[in-house]
């Protein structure tokens, strides 16, 4: 019965079994990525190990490249085989992959660098917390920075402002120099940045976001990135944009500059992404923290263990296609237990995740014991 539910669907991914029956493997479609996938679970769910599993069957029988926005570092060593008997083979089609592993860090060829002149200018705005109504006069001097400044290397760029004589210029340097933004590390200067390395489409870009010394660096990332799939989006090349942690970027109660453009943006690509190849993946702790608006668009659901009543009330709403006897058994799941429904099933079930191929990133830690 099963595989007739399946049809002649070519290279499912297999990523664990059913729980209704231990021996038979659970599946899923390959080919119904291109919908938005919402994944959530509580903490100790066995939410980040079990998406693990999924990504590697991606990255196994698809040919999607996909960009990884890690803040745990979970993902960071998703190009390490970690054999399990029989699945050395595999294991070793993954090591095979091109996956690109960009952290903070000095410069080099791994270095996780966003250039500030191919950002656009409402993203420039957000990163300087600018208005350009409040704050008009530094707003146009910011318009016409590289003509006036030229392109510097980020410490002579506050120097070259204050020997300006323009009242905008001394205030666009007091403000660039109180925020620090000339020390954050996540300039690329002349170095390469992230969106050349996603032009060249590895098979995985995995964003190391948890290194940065200052917060904001993180979401200046996950702008550049996003705007620049989106500016792009006529070429319909193809992307899966995972984003762990989401309530992170996604939430409806941050209201920096930053964080709304990052927000606004993904709300967009939800909205309007798919028709273009911009896929996204989220998965996160909390349903009720994400805007309503981007889970409102996801068509795929994978659940773990959740225990709030609001957050499942929430879901259930939300995905009413999923029968509310299944919904209501997700506090009893136990780790590495989850719902899978929507698209890339052919009928809600729940599954037993399997085994990961690659070493999982953000293992917890053991709690020390004394030797007897």
């Amino acid at each position: 019965m099963i595989e007739l539910l399946y049809g002649n669907t070519a290279a499912p991914l297999v990523i664990g079994s059913y729980v209704s029956g231990g021996d038979i493997p659970a599946r899923l479609l390959p080919n119904r990525f291109n919908r938005h996938t919402f994944w959530c679970g509580q903490s100790g769910s066995g939410k980040t190990y079990a998406l693990g599993v999924v990504l590697e069957q991606i990255l196994i029988h698809s040919a999607l490249p996909m960009v990884i926005l890690d803040p745990n570092a979970d993902f960071v060593r998703l190009s390490e085989p970690n054999s399990h008997g029989g699945q050395a083979g595999a294991a070793s089609v993954i090591a095979d992959r091109d996956i690109q592993i960009l952290r903070p860090g000095p410069n080099g060829p791994d270095s996780l660098r966003v250039r500030f002149r191919d950002m656009s200018l409402q993203s420039k705005a957000a990163v300087l917390r600018l208005h350009p109504l409040t704050d008009h006069a530094e707003y146009n001097e910011l318009i016409h920075l590289e003509q006036t400044v030229g392109i510097v290397s980020p410490e002579l760029i506050v120097p070259t402002l204050r020997a300006r004589e323009s009242k905008a210029a001394q205030t666009l340097a007091a403000r660039i120099e109180n925020l620090r933004v000339t020390e954050w590390q996540v300039w690329a200067a002349g170095a390469k940045a992230v969106t050349d390395v996603l032009e060249e489409r590895p098979d995985a870009t995995v964003l190391d976001l948890g290194g940065f010394a200052y917060p904001d660096e993180s979401l200046v990332v996950a702008l550049a990135v996003l705007d620049d799939l989106w500016e792009k989006r006529e070429q319909r090349r193809p992307i899966l944009i995972v984003i762990d942690e989401a309530h992170n970027l996604c939430s409806a109660e941050q209201n920096s500059p930053l964080n709304v453009a990052v927000r606004e943006r993904i709300i967009q690509i939800a909205a309007e992404g798919r028709k273009f190849g911009l896929w996204l993946l989220l998965s996160t702790q909390r349903p009720s923290r994400v805007h309503p608006s981007i889970i409102s668009q996801c068509d795929n659901l994978a659940l773990m263990k959740m225990s709030s009543p609001h957050d499942l009330e929430e879901l259930a709403t939300i995905f009413g296609f999923v029968p509310a006897a299944m919904f209501a058994r997700s506090p009893g799941f136990r780790q590495g237990e989850a719902l899978f429904a929507g698209g890339f099933v052919p009928a809600p079930t729940i599954v037993t995740m399997g085994a990961r191929l690659t070493h999982e990133g953000g293992a917890d830690v053991g709690v020390p014991m004394r030797q007897p």
